[in-house]
């Protein structure tokens, strides 16, 4: 064999090692087929045609989708990522879970603590969003900590299947290092969980404004304005935000949504909240419908009661760990703390890993400046 053809062996045989690579895990990692989600589907109102549909039409992307759309991607460049290491900060987890506290972890996921219980939200610790495990998004900060130094949860709660939100290496870790805790989904997103082996007694399929109780806790499915899928196939699954109810406290967990009037009828029906937790990055207006920017998200936590609540806090996720979009990688706080101050609405912004009680005062460290 000559020199020159060694070389094109070499690279069939690293490339064809590459898709393998590509491929591995794939099937397992896409979750539950249409067929075993739908019987868990089918008896909701906001199921029709065999999909789930909002209650105000969203569409993916606007009409401003196609123009500029491979310029932009072409030339975005690290615009979206940080120049320097993000911070981390010492995860420190008191014994018993406080009256109201939150731990940002990166992106949407978040340790709640409400009324001495503990609620972990939308828990990603994989080093990519994808089912892939060497193509896709990867993670621009480590996790803070390791799974198994979290502390005993009661609940693991999912806003919807997309695979920044829902993760199947995490999910499978928490489901042995948690015993205890339950699977509280929106409708249908419990299938994945049953394709995993998850046991069917952990798992609670909700649909909006059902709800489960956990000794003391309410923990209530409400509306958002998103999409779902997993594959090709496209809201097979319900998505949702999320309403965590103790003895004295309320917490609204945003998930991942674009901006809706509804979100008023949720804080009339379920709060006013001392702690709201809403996404605030990867908004563009090609789709404006899905993925709200900071601003929309200081009118959701007004929305939802924050007018009649100046005590109450709006913590930002869904921004800091992927890059997702097309925005600079800070620009969603620095979009987001003039537009709180200038509706006089508290916010923090935790580094990843910090713990912020909610019942003591929080002062802003702009720590991300520091990264770029």
């Amino acid at each position: 064999m000559n020199i020159r053809s060694a070389v094109s062996a070499a690279l069939a045989g690293a490339g064809t090692l590459w898709v393998v690579r590509a491929v591995n895990g794939l099937p397992g990692a896409l979750g539950a087929s249409s067929s075993d989600i739908r019987p868990y589907a089918a008896g909701s109102p906001r199921y029709r045609d065999g999909r789930f549909h909002n209650t105000d039409p969203a569409s993916v992307l606007g009409p401003e989708a196609v123009g500029g759309f491979a310029k932009d991607i072409l030339t975005r460049g690290s615009k979206g990522r940080p120049r320097a290491d993000v911070p981390l900060a010492p995860y420190l987890a008191p014994v018993d879970a406080a009256e109201l506290a939150v731990t940002w972890f990166g992106h949407s996921s978040a340790l709640v603590e409400i009324d001495g219980y503990r609620i972990l939200c939308d828990p990603v610790w994989s080093e990519r969003v994808s089912p892939s495990p060497t193509i896709g998004p990867a993670r621009m900060h480590p996790v803070p900590v390791e799974l198994k130094s979290l502390p005993p949860l009661d609940a693991v709660v999912i806003s919807h299947d997309h695979y920044d939100h829902l993760d199947r290496s995490t999910v499978e870790r928490l489901a042995a290092l948690q015993p205890a805790a339950r699977f509280v989904v929106p409708l249908g997103v419990g299938a994945h969980l049953r394709r995993w082996r998850i046991a069917e007694s952990r798992i609670v399929d909700l649909d909006w404004d059902q709800h489960v109780e956990v000794d003391g806790l309410r923990i209530t499915c409400t509306e958002a304005r998103h999409f779902s899928g997993r594959g090709l196939q496209r809201d097979l699954t319900l998505w949702s935000s999320w309403v965590f109810t103790g003895p004295t406290r309320r917490v609204f967990f945003g998930g991942d949504s674009g901006y809706t009037p509804r979100f008023a009828g949720v804080g009339e029906a379920y709060g006013p909240f001392d702690l709201t937790l809403l996404p605030v990055g990867a908004y563009d207006k090609r789709w404006p419908d899905i993925h709200m920017n900071p601003e929309e998200a200081v009118r959701t936590h007004l929305d939802l009661g924050g007018v009649d609540r100046r005590d109450s806090m709006l913590v930002p996720v869904h921004w800091g760990t992927f890059d997702l979009a097309f925005h600079a990688w800070s620009e969603p706080i620095t979009r987001l703390l003039p537009a709180a101050r200038e509706s006089e609405v508290t916010t923090a912004v935790p580094m990843p890993g910090q713990r912020i009680d909610v019942s003591r005062p929080v002062s802003v460290d702009p720590w991300w400046l520091a990264a770029g």
